[in-house]
């Protein structure tokens, strides 16, 4: 049976309140099977209507044969902070890292996006050539006006990613103190996101949606072409903390509808 979660959109999605209630928490649960599953979404709540009526929607398989050279897309500019504080957050469908103020920016089409929280699926919601990876990192940032932009990063099987290895112990507590518990969290105090500051080289770009209700269109999704490494271990403990029913947290592939991906690569 699939695990029911009132979903909060101040943790789990930072967006604000325009969903939520007087609490912020979202009235409606949502799952990943069952009658709770993506394709049931969209009949969930007309607060999802997006989930099964979106035409932009995510995740998307990206064909690089078929990815459009764009000259005009700029690097990802990133300015994280070399220090700040964060809070690691059972989101409920997944696994968080909560930024607080001075968390840095991204920069896309000049305008400049704050970074907000990261979080884990398993596997990848996003495929390369219908190849699908064991882990996919997002990196959500937000305007103030609301806009919003997401880095992808896919992993597959290999060395331990340095970002988790730094999150192992607090992992672990996570999963102890909070099973069970949607709303655990444990205080990470100033961390260094210097690992996700490395240099882009090539990306793929293309406007979508959330991949959680409610399924919001316009992200704009930079998906990194450069695979990192994760190891079993550390796959194993962002699914710790987690409800059975989450450890395969990853929505389906959904159509292009006509959208092209484009593609990023610097120039030598």
């Amino acid at each position: 049976m699939a695990a029911r979660v009132a979903f909060f959109l101040g943790v789990a999605l930072v967006f604000g309140n325009i969903f939520a209630n007087s609490d912020g928490e979202l009235p409606v649960e949502f799952g990943y099977s069952g009658r709770l599953g993506p394709e049931n979404w969209g009949r969930l709540s007309p607060l999802f209507r997006n989930c099964s009526e979106g035409k932009s929607q995510s995740p998307v398989n990206i064909v690089t044969d078929e990815a459009v050279p764009n000259k005009n897309l700029k690097p990802l500019r990133r300015f994280y902070s070399a220090g700040a504080n964060a809070t690691l957050v059972d989101g409920g469908p997944y696994i968080e890292v909560k930024f607080e103020s001075n968390s840095g920016w991204l920069i896309v089409e000049g305008k400049n996006y704050t970074l907000e929280q990261m979080h884990w699926h398993s596997p990848s919601e996003h495929t390369i050539d219908g190849k699908r990876y064991p882990v996919e990192l997002h990196l959500v940032h937000k305007t103030s006006e609301g806009d919003i932009t997401v880095i992808g990063i896919l992993f597959r099987y290999g060395g331990e990613d340095p970002i988790l290895k730094k999150l192992q112990k607090s992992l672990k507590r996570l999963a102890e103190e909070g099973a069970g518990d949607e709303k655990a969290q444990v205080p990470l105090g100033v961390i260094d996101t210097k690992h996700l500051r490395r240099k882009t080289r090539k990306y793929y770009r293309y406007v979508g949606s959330l991949t959680t209700p409610p399924c919001w269109e316009n992200v704009i999704w930079n998906i990194l072409h450069k695979v990192r490494k994760i190891s079993k271990e550390q796959v194993a403990a962002l699914k710790a903390p987690l409800e059975r029913d989450f450890w395969k947290n990853s929505r389906p592939i959904q159509p292009l509808n006509g959208r092209k991906i484009e593609l990023y690569r610097e120039l030598n």
